[in-house]
């Protein structure tokens, strides 16, 4: 288990709950965040290193505001019918990858991944 801290918030209550129950064996805590409020509560409470946000919660715009609040969580966002489009459009928004929000292997290789380049990247 990585020692990380991961805040859930998908648009499914039943998914968000079913995510975190998966995440639970891949890092230290998981937390749901039900809304958009919930999520900008939970990042700074949980210290959150990963948020893992569902685009139909969330809008790019919203998306692009909270990576600017929170320099130091990376944001992976999660889609049911996730594509190219969308992973371009969420990457320009501010997020570090993004998968389909049914995918816990991807979205865990997502989140490493994610921390990996950005932990790179400062020490560069």
């Amino acid at each position: 288990m990585r020692p990380l801290n991961v805040v859930v918030a998908q648009l499914d209550s039943k998914n968000a709950e079913h995510l975190a129950a998966s995440l639970y064996g891949h890092f230290r805590s998981v937390a749901v965040a039900r809304s958009l409020e919930e999520l900008r509560d939970a990042i700074p409470l949980t210290h959150a290193d990963v948020a893992i946000v569902d685009l139909e919660l969330v809008g790019l715009a919203e998306l692009k505001d909270l990576h600017q609040a929170y320099h130091g969580t990376a944001i992976v966002c999660t889609h049911r019918c996730a594509d190219e489009e969308m992973w371009a459009s969420a990457l320009a928004a501010g997020a570090t990858d993004m998968c389909s929000g049914t995918d816990v292997d991807g979205i865990v290789y997502c989140t490493l991944r994610s921390l990996d380049a950005a932990a790179a990247s400062q020490a560069a």
